[in-house]
């Protein structure tokens, strides 16, 4: 039977702040296959890891450069250069409105000396670890709403293409899987910009689900939202959509998003979860912000 992937969803992200440098080194120390990294370009074209376009749910940024705010209320990365957006303070991630902590049970917010970094800073990081450690851990970097940085005047597909392949991530060989939402600019990025990456389909509205004969065309797999994949439960048994099944036969491998063993809503257990999806659905892995718990389970 194939590997089942780990993947540390924006690193060890259950336990420390999401897409912090502690977050990705712990992380490491639990064995996942991939570590993932979200990226969004600063003023100064400088790719940095954040989940999103917005610095306000998950950094002091109002509070520091008040001046900053656009009309729509928000912070917005591109706005800032690099130098600055090293000055801000990480945080457990909070609603902006209310200031309460999204995951009431994980990392206090606002306590401790997290930072932004680099892209670079980050695959530093984690091949200084592998060289280390003797470990052979992977990097699953998502290049986020590039239509975005496009009307800003920045190409964020071609600008993360370089940083890859001058570390080394050039081939399907190469442990970096490369993901994107937007259709159009993945198959650029096969296409248009010739990369020989192993190139991830992410979904999340169910539109999408009918479209995998295209996205085969470019891509090598599919990061749906778990809930695609389930259909309803019968007594104890789930019933699942042909989505995995359509994917399979199209030469797809499948990687849903997000495991959390703090989050469960149609299930008992993390277990269940965890056994639900990677064996009775049998997709090829997963996205979780405990990749230790998906780790030992998996060995079991």
């Amino acid at each position: 039977m194939q590997k089942k992937i780990v993947i540390a969803h924006r690193g060890a992200s259950g336990y420390l702040p999401e897409h912090t440098m502690e977050a990705k080194a712990m992380a490491h120390a639990m064995n996942p296959d991939y570590i993932e990294q979200d990226l969004v370009l600063s003023k100064d074209n400088v790719a940095v890891v954040i989940h999103d376009i917005y610095l306000d749910d998950v950094t002091d940024v109002a509070e520091k450069f008040p001046e900053k705010k656009r009309e729509d209320g928000r912070f917005y990365v591109i706005d800032f250069t690099f130098k600055e957006l090293q000055e801000l303070n990480v945080t457990e991630r909070f609603n902006t409105k209310t200031g309460e902590q999204v995951y009431p049970n994980r990392f206090p917010k606002g306590k401790g000396n997290f930072k932004l970094h680099s892209l670079q800073e980050e695959i530093e990081l984690i091949q200084g670890l592998n060289a280390s450690s003797g470990k052979n851990i992977g990097i699953y970097p998502e290049i986020k709403n590039p239509e975005f940085h496009n009307e800003n005047g920045k190409d964020i597909a071609k600008i993360t293409l370089n940083i890859l392949s001058k570390y080394g991530y050039k081939t399907k060989k190469d442990k970096c899987m490369f993901q994107c939402f937007d259709a159009k600019e993945l198959e650029r990025v096969r296409k248009e910009l010739q990369s020989d990456l192993f190139l991830v389909q992410l979904i999340e509205f169910s539109e999408e689900t009918k479209q995998l004969k295209h996205f085969a065309t470019y891509a090598d797999g599919l990061g749906p939202w778990y809930k695609q994949i389930l259909d309803k439960k019968e007594g104890n048994q789930w019933q699942f959509t042909a989505l995995v099944e359509e994917a399979h036969k199209l030469g797809l491998q499948v990687h849903p998003y997000t495991f959390r063993a703090d989050q469960l809503d149609e299930f008992s257990s993390f277990e269940e979860m965890m056994q639900v999806l990677l064996f009775e659905a049998n997709v090829n892995g997963g996205f979780t912000d405990f990749p230790d718990k998906m780790v030992t389970f998996l060995a079991r």
